[in-house]
């Protein structure tokens, strides 16, 4: 991959906040960043090769720092959320068993074999989109807390789930290696709790800001990659890798500064290049070339909005139910790994990818809807209030 080519997909991830600063249309960054991918990539113009191995490489990174930073936003050490982790649990729960009825059944019907597969799709939540999406609008009332103790559930459930589902033939050695890296993880937690209440970071920030190292920044970085080596060696996906980090990072306490850096690295650089390699990486013409691929995106998507919508059953809102099926991380992971190892079929990445799709789009207008409502603005329970992390 030469500079030229680097300057192109970084042009062409520009899209993402240029489409998203169009007040009118609503189109959430990540999806402008896919669609520059699916242009200048095989389904489009040919410019890039996503099969180059520099660019599958940086792909790689920014997909594991992507996680990194979702894994961040999960608000593990938010006190305020312990009261309502039962009824996120029993949700998160109750949606992953009406999501394994539902993805077996659509596997059936488009005869793909992969109904575990959408079944963890359906189930999951994606705690970077809700989270962002709800401080922005600063939503509140009395059922938000539980609502977020379940997208954080259902988040962290289906990220450990997903290597076991997607590649069933080797799920033990996935397993062993989610655990050693589950194992790894809270080794990193601990120590960094350890070395905050011994004024240790406290020194290594004042160190770091004064000389303008930004050590913390390096010191996150060697570990996630560090511990996205390990998941390379048993063969686990590095979304793991990542996301375990993330939460290491956020049990400890992320500090603003960090949160800054890693909003620039990220934001700034290797999720644009993560979106625009995922997207040119996609096979969009065997996705139009067979109608019924596009049927299976819509099916699995609106089958996610139904299944975490049934939870309105149970009381909940109906405008916080749709909000919980946003997906990102979960299915983007899966086009990457099964594009990456040639675990689903043709043009069935491109599918999930539309299937995360509608869901974003349901987030948006629900999210949209509890803004003009004034029982959805209790400042007391806002993210804000409670002092949660923000997409930065």
């Amino acid at each position: 991959m030469s500079l030229p080519l680097l300057a192109l997909v970084g042009l062409a991830a520009l899209a993402g906040p240029l489409l998203a600063g169009v007040a009118r249309w609503r189109i959430p960054v990540v999806i402008g960043q896919l669609l520059a991918g699916i242009l200048i990539g095989g389904s489009g113009l040919r410019l890039v090769d996503a099969s180059e191995p520099t660019f599958t490489f940086l792909g790689q990174v920014g997909f594991a720092v992507t996680m990194f930073v979702a894994g961040t936003h999960v608000p593990v050490r938010d006190a305020r959320l312990r009261p309502a982790l039962l009824t996120g649990v029993l949700r998160a729960v109750a949606v992953g068993v009406l999501s394994a009825g539902v993805g077996f059944g659509v596997a059936a019907v488009f005869h793909t074999g992969h109904g575990a597969l959408y079944a963890v799709l359906m189930a999951s939540s994606s705690a970077a989109l809700v989270l962002p999406a709800v401080d922005q609008l600063g939503l509140g009332g009395s059922q938000l807390l539980p609502m977020l103790a379940q997208v954080a559930v259902a988040d962290t459930a289906c990220i450990v789930a997903l290597p076991l589902v997607i590649d069933p033939a080797n799920a033990p050695r996935a397993a062993l290696g989610a655990v050693l890296i589950a194992v790894l993880s809270v080794g990193i937690a601990v120590g960094l709790r350890w070395a905050d209440e011994r004024d240790h970071w406290d020194r290594l920030r004042d160190t770091s800001k004064g000389h303008h190292l930004a050590l913390e920044l390096r010191i996150s970085l060697v570990v996630l990659f560090g511990l996205g080596a390990v998941a390379a060696l048993m063969h686990v996906s590095v979304l793991l890798a990542g996301f375990a980090v993330g939460l290491a990072v956020s049990y400890a306490g992320e500090p603003h500064r960090l949160a800054r850096q890693l909003f620039g690295v990220a934001e700034g650089f290797l999720a644009p290049l993560y979106f625009v390699w995922l997207g040119a990486s996609l096979s969009i013409a065997s996705l139009v070339r067979d109608p019924r691929l596009v049927l299976l995106g819509l099916a699995l998507g609106v089958g996610a909005v139904l299944v975490h919508l049934a939870l309105a059953l149970s009381r909940q809102h109906p405008l916080w139910a749709i909000s919980t099926s946003a997906q990102l991380g979960v299915p983007m992971a899966a086009a990457t790994i099964g594009a990456s190892n040639g675990l689903l079929g043709a043009g069935e990445p491109a599918a999930l990818v539309l299937g995360a799709l509608v869901t974003i789009g349901a987030l948006a207008a629900a999210t949209a809807l509890a803004a003009k409502r004034p029982a959805y603005h209790d400042q007391e329970t806002s993210p804000a209030a409670a002092d949660m992390p923000s997409s930065g």
